[in-house]
């Protein structure tokens, strides 16, 4: 008899039970097992639904621990039990708790998923998984007192066998769920990844929407939005779901970023209750959102391989050159991260990594003045996000002196270009976002004595089409 049979077999054991009236709990057995299968045909739409649903439901990965540790307890305290009977009666007590506290969890998940508007293939496997779990733990508790009667024996551990089974894989459901389905795959060296998870990108691999939109939408945004969970009905897993939108419409506009409903959502405040990534998972970055807004504008292609106004060079850049100690400077720097003004932030905990200047929160008002006061950190500054400020070409003398910077964002300024040679001493920088400037084509020269300068942004701005005319070419 395999292992089909026998949970079978023990299903229409207890249903008989319940048939010959055999106490309380066989027919609160019952009926548990009923309402847990009623929990099947409640509609995943996909939509949020009310706030107290989505609160009540959050506590849902607290609460589901609580079981999985009880269930790998059990077998260890049912075969230490056999020496000491003491412990056969704690395994009871776990049993017991295991399954009360299943399908508590399973309750507060139900109200996640449907609350919170969470729909897809490993939802509803993740949700039957644990369904399935409970049914599983019923039947050992039922068999288990034959058993310790001395009947069954061979069917309790079988059934026990099955629930760790059974546990194994609706927490792998959720596990994908939480980090995505490529969470073991993702760092996977590149021959083994092109043989257990081969890329989704089939057509056009060399587009730009391949190689630079498709890999953050897929590292950022897909374990929400794909294949295994939809949120909002929306899957961003393949160029034909990322341009059919969801429930709220379309999401990409082709040459509109501004009315494209993806780019306002990353954009928003991260702490905007419509800011996405949501649920505190790493938002894309500047860099990400430039390559997109730039796609869109360009007409969002599955084939181009490239886009008017971004330069990214080779592959394979050299590892950064360490920066010196600011240990000494800390203290200023703490003030700065807890100020509302700009911020000083480090990279890692390793010092040498250098700091990041942070003016998202004061944009509007952050000007050269205010920028000039920075420069005593200058030799730890590795990168420096000005984009939208009140920084005008003057500022371009105060960040000459940041020798150590690699990526400088000044998209949205008041730059003319005019003193662009002022940066031609920054022989680190490899990330220059110009974009939606004034900066024409005649102003670019300086750019190409920059010897690590990779990446250039461009887009919407007098100089882009000029860029290739100015030794400025794509290599990608």
């Amino acid at each position: 008899m395999n292992l089909a049979d026998k949970i079978v077999g023990n299903s229409v054991d207890l249903w008989r039970m319940v048939r010959a009236g055999r106490g309380v709990w066989t027919w609160s057995a019952f009926a548990t097992v009923l309402a847990l299968l009623s929990l099947l045909f409640i509609p995943l739409d996909g939509r949020a639904h009310a706030d107290w649903l989505q609160f009540f439901g959050r506590f849902h990965p607290l609460l589901v621990h609580l079981p999985i540790g009880l269930i790998v307890l059990l077998p260890v305290l049912e075969v230490l039990g056999t020496r000491r009977p003491s412990l056969r009666e704690a395994a009871g007590l776990v049993l017991e708790i295991a399954l009360a506290t299943c399908l508590v969890a399973i309750v507060f998940g139900v109200l996640l998923a449907y609350g919170g508007g969470e729909s897809g293939t490993t939802v509803t496997r993740h949700m039957r998984g644990g369904i399935l779990l409970a049914i599983g733990l019923m039947l050992c508790l039922a068999v288990r007192r034959t058993w310790l009667l001395g009947e069954h024996s061979r069917r309790y551990f079988i059934l026990l066998a099955a629930v760790l089974l059974i546990l194994t894989w609706t927490a792998h459901q959720g596990g994908s769920l939480t980090h995505g389905s490529d969470y073991l795959t993702r760092y996977m060296p590149a021959g083994m990844k092109g043989f257990f998870a081969p890329s989704a990108i089939t057509s056009h691999p060399n587009s730009f929407f391949a190689k630079h939109i498709y890999p953050a939408l897929d590292t950022k945004c897909v374990a929400c939005h794909g294949t295994n969970k939809e949120q909002g009905g929306l899957r961003l897993d393949s160029y034909e779901s990322l341009m059919a939108g969801g429930k709220d419409g379309i999401v990409i506009a082709p040459r509109n970023p501004g009315g494209s409903l993806l780019l306002q959502k990353v954009t928003l405040p991260p702490n905007d209750p419509h800011f996405m990534p949501a649920e505190g998972r790493t938002p894309l970055s500047l860099d990400e959102i430039a390559r997109i807004r730039a796609w869109v504008l360009a007409g969002a292609s599955p084939e181009a391989s490239s886009v008017p106004g971004i330069v990214i060079a080779g592959e394979g850049e050299e590892a950064p050159l360490p920066v010196g100690d600011y240990n000494s400077l800390m203290g200023e720097i703490r003030q700065m991260q807890q100020s509302q003004g700009a911020k000083l932030v480090p990279v890692s905990a390793k010092p040498s990594d250098g700091l990041i200047l942070r003016t998202t929160d004061i944009a509007a008002s952050f000007d050269d003045a205010q920028l000039a006061t920075f420069a005593r950190f200058a030799p730890y500054i590795v990168e420096a996000e000005l984009g939208r400020t009140a920084v005008t070409d003057a500022s371009l003398e105060t960040l000459a002196q940041f020798k150590n910077l690699r990526a400088l964002h000044l998209e949205d300024t008041a730059l003319t270009g005019r003193t662009l040679d002022k940066l031609s001493s920054l022989s680190q920088l490899t990330y220059l976002n110009l974009s939606e400037t004034k900066v024409t084509g005649d102003s670019l020269g300086p750019l190409k004595r920059l010897p690590n300068l990779r990446h250039l942004y461009l887009f919407n701005t007098p100089a882009e089409p000029a860029s290739a005319d100015n030794g400025l070419r794509s290599t990608q």
